[in-house]
């Protein structure tokens, strides 16, 4: 299992989440991206950010599901990003917080060093297992052919294709790779099970074929969707390190705090997307090889480029200061920061929303006390961080997460019903309370 505990003490990483919110302003709709009737592209990065894509006249896309790409690495474990792909089929299942009558997928090349070739792409209704359900497999194009090319560093974006999903369905995305593609993007934290077969069995409805398995995701960015409901600019992005990538959930359940709250979206009739953006070990300030970019770097491209993104959660800066003080991954203790330099970091991601029309929740750090990577200097900097979000009216809206997971009698400690077991990471019902703190009325 990638999230063992022997895994939780060789890296210690957290990430971000939500608890009681604010009433937040309205921020003016910005207008969707349109184009021609079934357009894809395929851009390099300093073209990609902020594409919503193409749409039929009328329609309009929201985002379902997403994952953020990183640079291979097998820091939770071996996965198939090093040798990636040749002559295989990769399966791969991820549920949706909202559907419609037409769907589409995002492709990432991000960190290629050469381009990509798909040779071909399906898209289907889940089963069980790597199996998909019969008479649900669509044929994925890609400007209308079959196959595409991403350019290293790009980012791909296929045709939209009728197949109705509703909200919390999981779909099955099949990619087959005919020539070999060099180490691949990935998101290595899947907490699902990716599927691989020899040749091309990109239409198999069945699972006999793929006799491999991986838990992280490879290329695959984004599922999309048109005709799901009147067009509103209301997807949620939930950006941050572990907690919002869901490490400690228990694994292949969807228990995230994200998808907790698209389960909450869809009990009370209102289903939106909560796309998850987090990526296990990520920093504010400082990129690292194992754990991603650093989010001033990332963000734009990872929190801002869905088509329909209205609200940002933002929770990050925990590993900044954590992994400063105890080497976590394959590199040393990363540099020192200060409460300063944290604070200037998540004003720029307020102004990156902001500029885009964005609402930005800021959340509070979680409780630590009891990790592997715990000091009191970096209580001290996580306390005076707490402070300035609570009380500096930057932010849209706050979200305290650290009064909501942490135990009364010791607020530097998380609460035991929460912790999955490392004092950093919360267990299913951790999430859960992150969830139900939010105030869906304010997002």
């Amino acid at each position: 299992m990638i999230m063992s505990g022997s895994l939780v003490r060789r890296s210690g990483v957290a990430l971000v989440a939500a608890a009681a919110l604010v009433a937040l302003p309205a921020l003016p709709a910005l207008p969707d991206g349109t184009g021609a009737p079934g357009a894809a592209y395929a851009a390099g990065r300093a073209g990609a950010a902020g594409r919503g894509g193409a749409a039929q006249a009328g329609e309009h896309w929201r985002g379902g599901w997403a994952a953020a790409p990183q640079r291979p690495t097998e820091v939770f474990g071996k996965n198939w990003s090093g040798e990636g792909f040749a002559r295989q089929t990769v399966r791969q299942v991820v549920r949706v917080g909202a559907g419609g009558a037409q769907a589409r997928i995002r492709l990432s090349n991000r960190y290629g060093t050469a381009p990509l070739k798909v040779a071909g792409a399906t898209l289907a209704r889940a089963d069980q297992g790597a199996s998909v359900r019969a008479g649900s497999v669509r044929q994925l194009t890609f400007g209308h052919g079959k196959s595409a090319t991403i350019p290293a560093g790009g980012e791909l974006l296929s045709d939209g294709v009728g197949l109705r999903v509703r909200a919390l369905e999981s779909v099955t995305v099949t990619l087959y790779f005919d020539a070999p593609t060099g180490p691949a993007t990935l998101h290595a934290l899947a907490g699902a099970t990716s599927y691989r077969a020899a040749g091309d069995h990109r239409s198999d409805v069945g699972a006999a074929a793929f006799t491999e398995t991986s838990q992280s995701w490879y290329y695959l960015s984004g599922v999309e969707f048109a005709g799901g409901g009147p067009a509103r600019r209301d997807g949620i992005v939930a950006f941050g390190d572990s907690i919002t990538d869901g490490y400690g959930s228990t694994f292949g359940t969807n228990r995230r705090y994200p998808d907790a709250l698209a389960d909450r979206f869809a009990a009370v009739g209102r289903p939106r997307g909560v796309l998850n953006e987090g990526i296990a070990g990520n920093q504010l300030v400082n990129t690292t090889a194992d754990f991603g970019e650093k989010a001033t770097a990332r963000f734009a491209e990872d929190a801002l480029n869905g088509p329909d993104v209205g609200t940002v959660i933002l929770l990050e800066g925990i590993n900044d200061i954590g992994m400063s003080e105890v080497a976590v991954g394959s590199g040393g203790p990363t540099p020192e920061v200060s409460v300063r330099q944290l604070i200037d970091a998540q004003r720029e991601l307020i102004r990156q929303s902001h500029r885009r029309g964005v609402k930005v929740i800021g959340a509070t750090l979680t409780p630590f006390k009891g990790a592997a990577y715990y000091t009191e200097r970096g209580e001290i900097k996580r306390e005076a961080l707490n402070r300035w979000i609570r009380t500096s009216g930057a932010f849209d809206g706050v979200v305290d997460l650290d009064r909501a997971l942490s135990d009364p009698a010791d607020r530097g400690r998380m609460a035991a019903a929460y912790d999955q077991g490392d004092h950093l990471h919360p267990n299913d019902a951790g999430y859960r309370a992150m969830a139900r703190a939010i105030d869906l009325d304010a997002v």
